[in-house]
């Protein structure tokens, strides 16, 4: 009797351990965005699951999760553009996640078999419109062009968001055109590459330079900031989506996977499924002025909604992250700093 009674506690206090561990999520995330608080704060009410949240830079974060091996904690990493998430993919540290749910609502061209973007942001291009005209800036080929010799700014070549928009380039267009494109920018440089992208918009804004490329949500954040002067020099720029007329403009992503020693896996993918959610989608859109992956949700940002609608590229997210090496090189030997 005695021995059956303590049999039945042990099973009891492991139902509940499991219980209790189902409660909880271990999230590493590279995503720096106060505005994501809500998003966490909602899964939790949701489902009652605790969001432990160490953040990080990518690079860290996936040392991180390799020195801790078998017994990390970490259930997800999330982070931004295609280049960080495949990296953690050929370090090996995602686990393959088969979700009908992500399946249905996740785009093919925007997921792999185990990481998932959940977010876009497209990489446009950016103008001083009293010194350039709209119809010089219409693709990205323009900006290699002769006419805009001395006035096109950039940050670093080596950055993500411009390896992934050469890396489109290799895709559509093959490395002997991305390596002259790669040329002719450099040779168009009004300056050396520095600063983020809001340092772009705000040089192109004051005459420093003419123009430049910088991430939509960039812009869409400067639109609806308090202060005057980043409302000032959204006035003084235009936005061109380029390549309209071919492959569409060049978008990256935010994402998301979930990691091979995950000890809450279960938690881990609900939350990977939360995300794809109508309530999740629009608070990318409406607090960080990214758009939903998911296709026909209607958002409410009057920054977006300026902006306006778009053909974007729909190159495959792998692909992306397929030709960073290349374009790496090709930036290298172009000089692209």
């Amino acid at each position: 009797m005695f021995a059956r009674t303590v049999l039945t506690l042990a099973f009891a206090t492991l139902a509940t351990a499991a219980g209790a561990q189902e409660k909880v999520l271990n999230l590493y995330s590279a995503r720096h965005y106060q505005t994501d608080e809500a998003l966490y704060s909602n899964f939790t009410k949701l489902t009652g699951i605790k969001i432990n949240r160490i953040e990080g830079k990518e690079d860290e974060l996936m040392e991180r999760i390799r020195n801790e091996g078998a017994n990390s904690p970490a259930d997800l990493l999330i982070t931004v553009d295609a280049a960080r998430l495949a990296k953690a993919h050929d370090l090996g540290l995602f686990a393959p996640v088969n979700s009908s749910v992500l399946n249905v609502r996740i785009p093919a061209h925007l997921r792999t078999e185990d990481w998932f973007a959940f977010s876009t942001r497209a990489r446009v291009i950016i103008f001083n419109k009293l010194s350039v005209k709209r119809d010089q800036v219409r693709t990205y080929d323009d900006l290699a062009a002769p006419a805009l010799k001395g006035k096109v700014c950039s940050r670093s070549g080596s950055h993500p968001y411009n390896l992934s928009l050469l890396a489109s380039i290799i895709a559509n267009q093959g490395e002997a055109h991305a390596e002259a494109w790669a040329r002719g920018v450099v040779a168009n440089f009004a300056r050396q590459p520095k600063g983020g992208d809001t340092d772009q918009i705000k040089a192109v804004a004051a005459g420093e330079c003419q123009v430049a490329t910088a991430n939509t949500y960039y812009i869409a954040r400067m639109m609806r900031s308090d202060k005057p002067e980043d409302r000032k020099a959204i006035e003084q720029i235009g936005v061109v989506w380029p390549n309209q007329g071919t492959t569409g403009t060049h978008i990256n992503v935010s994402g998301a996977g979930l990691l091979k020693n995950a000890p809450h896996r279960e938690a881990a993918v609900k939350f990977l499924e939360y995300l794809a959610s109508d309530d999740a989608q629009r608070y990318f859109a409406d607090g960080n002025n990214e758009w939903p992956v998911v296709e026909g949700l209607k958002i409410a940002n009057p920054a977006l909604d300026t902006l306006g609608s778009f053909k974007a590229d729909k190159l495959p997210v792998k692909d992306l992250a397929q030709y960073q090496a290349k374009a790496q090189m090709i930036y290298d030997r172009a000089g692209y700093k």
